[in-house]
């Protein structure tokens, strides 16, 4: 049993809110406002009795029922219920309601959580785009309540639609309540905006203060770049946030993968065909493009930008054809282009293995999730037990959070228990590859990773990257100097990769980058045995001598410069 007595098993979730809460709290002002709310959330939990109240949120309630007809039945009652009720101040008050039916499993109190699961998310998915007035229920839930609904009581079916998650769609009925009105406008899917979003076969775990953070910001500029190494998700997360934003641009989100091309003069007429623009012989395909997208409110989505930063120009000219374009763009450098505010896109969240949790504490960090659930899979009985927690734990730490590298990991637990595949991550990356025909080749090991990165910089970075990974545990910059050149121009070469890109196989990133720091390293060292004229032995020896002592003018892969640069 749960600390709080919470139902466990298959249970229906229900969510319900006050659409347009916010502009009737302007209206009314706070003291009014907090009488109409009182007065709604006593109808509703009248109503609601049947149902075990989770949580109350402001306008917001969350409930979970044992019985899918029982469910419906209530909802029924309480919109009944509210159009019935006389609201202080003569507001006009509309509750929107949506339900989902899955398996539930409370968590404990030191989780801080109430109830964890994809199926929870689902249900307030199917709540967000229903009207107010409007019941909307999942074709699980209409399944399960088959004819039990009640007098007065239908399910109309509203077809398959497609929620914010992207995952695949979903069957949505819209409750038909006798005496009401249930004549509402089409519901707030995607579908109701044109996209060409490519629908998602796994699900989105996590990222919950960047959506929020990045939704934000998106508000306030027309550029928002997402910047990071290879590996931190940078692709998932802005397709996330178009999804999310979508139904403010009723001209359409359209995602451009650029990661095919290396041409900038392509980028043009690669956005013209996911627009669907057509583009004659002679035509220009920048001026068709402008031409298409002018007047509009419009979202697009510029995924893969770093190898085709010169382009950045015809990112200018999008923005200058009109004030309601705005582009989300992700890319391992950022664009540097006039409006433009960079998103730098950390690591997911990581558990302390020097302080390991509950159970339950420990499957609610955002790394541990994501790993948990790219492991079932491939192995659907995997689960987080007292004797594979440390290694869990470990493993996420040791790979920083990167969603790559976690995916690669999971992925192996079919052969190999977290216990036995954690000394063989110590040793090195060589374990995280994928044979996935899925998967670019850029994405089946970490490596590649950061040899796209590589492939990016140019010769004197090059030169300097593959003189730099010579030193493991950092060095003085009088060795350096040595080793790399002069202070003057490695210090060049570091403005020239942090300025104006903020190259992520230059630097290192964040603090906690232990796998990262590995990759470069590797990488570095595959650089000098392909090339020994890189570093030479003599030179190769001093760096070996040179011992990990602590300096202000101490720098390195990861070391303080390298974290200067970054946010």
């Amino acid at each position: 049993m749960n600390y709080r007595g919470l139902p466990s098993g298959t249970l229906t979730f229900l969510f319900t809110d006050i659409e347009g809460s916010t502009k009737l709290l302007n209206a009314l002002g706070t003291d009014r406002f907090h009488e109409v709310l009182a007065t709604h959330t006593q109808t509703l939990r009248a109503a609601f009795a049947a149902g075990t109240e989770v949580r109350i949120d402001g306008d917001a309630l969350f409930l979970v029922f044992d019985s899918a007809a029982a469910a419906i039945r209530a909802t029924a009652a309480a919109q009944r219920a509210l159009a019935s009720t006389e609201f202080p101040h003569e507001a006009v008050v509309r509750v929107r309601m949506g339900m989902h039916t899955g398996q539930g499993t409370p968590a404990s109190r030191e989780a801080g959580a109430d109830y964890v699961g994809i199926d929870v998310h689902r249900a307030a998915r199917i709540a967000n785009i229903a009207h107010g007035g409007q019941v909307l229920v999942s074709g699980a839930t209409a399944t399960l309540a088959g004819q039990d609904l009640g007098v007065g009581i239908a399910l109309r079916d509203l077809g398959e639609h497609r929620l914010k998650d992207l995952a695949q769609p979903e069957r949505v009925y819209q409750l038909v309540i006798a005496g009401l009105p249930n004549d509402f406008p089409p519901v707030r899917s995607l579908d109701r905006t044109p996209n060409n979003f490519p629908t998602q076969v796994t699900t989105f775990i996590g990222r919950a203060p960047e959506i929020r953070d990045g939704l934000r910001l998106l508000d306030s500029t027309r550029l928002l770049t997402l910047t990071g190494p290879g590996g931190t998700g940078k692709t998932r997360l802005s397709l996330q946030l178009a999804a999310e934003a979508a139904t403010s641009f009723p001209d359409g989100a359209f995602w451009v993968p650029l990661a095919p091309i290396s041409d900038p003069e392509l980028v043009p007429s690669t956005i013209a065909h996911a627009l669907g623009v057509h583009i004659g012989g002679k035509e220009d395909p920048l001026e068709r493009v402008l031409e298409h997208v002018r007047g509009k409110r419009m979202l697009l989505v510029l995924d893969n930008f770093e190898q085709i930063l010169p382009a950045a120009s015809s990112v200018s000219a999008l923005l200058g054809s009109g004030p309601d374009l705005k582009v989300i763009a992700s890319s391992r450098a950022p664009l540097r282009v006039s409006g433009e505010q960079e998103f730098p896109v950390p690591p997911l969240e990581l558990p302390d293995p020097e302080r390991l949790p509950s159970l339950d504490v420990l499957a609610q960090s955002d790394a541990v999730k994501l790993f948990i659930e790219r492991a079932r899979a491939v192995k659907p009985d995997f689960m987080v037990t007292a004797e594979n927690a440390a290694a869990v734990a470990e493993i996420c730490y040791r790979l920083d959070g990167l969603p790559l590298a976690l995916e690669l990991a999971a992925a192996r637990v079919k052969l190999l228990s977290p216990q036995a595949m954690l000394p063989r991550l110590k040793k090195g990356l060589d374990l995280l590859a994928s044979t996935s025909p899925d998967r670019v080749d850029r994405q089946r090991t970490l490596r590649g990773a950061v040899a796209w990165s590589y492939d990016l910089l140019d010769d004197g970075l090059k030169r300097l990257f593959a003189r730099g990974g010579v030193f493991v545990n950092g060095a003085m910059l009088e060795q350096i100097e040595v080793v790399c050149g002069p202070a003057s121009e490695s210090a060049g070469r570091a403005r020239g990769a942090g300025a104006p890109g903020k190259r992520s196989a230059a630097l290192a990133g964040p603090r906690r980058a232990r796998a990262r720091q590995h990759a470069l390293r590797s990488r570095a060292r595959d650089l000098q045995s392909e090339c020994r004229c890189c570093v030479p032995p003599r030179l190769r020896a001093l760096a070996l001598l040179a011992g990990p002592r602590l300096s202000a003018r101490r720098i390195g892969l990861g070391g303080a410069r390298a974290r200067s640069h970054g946010r």
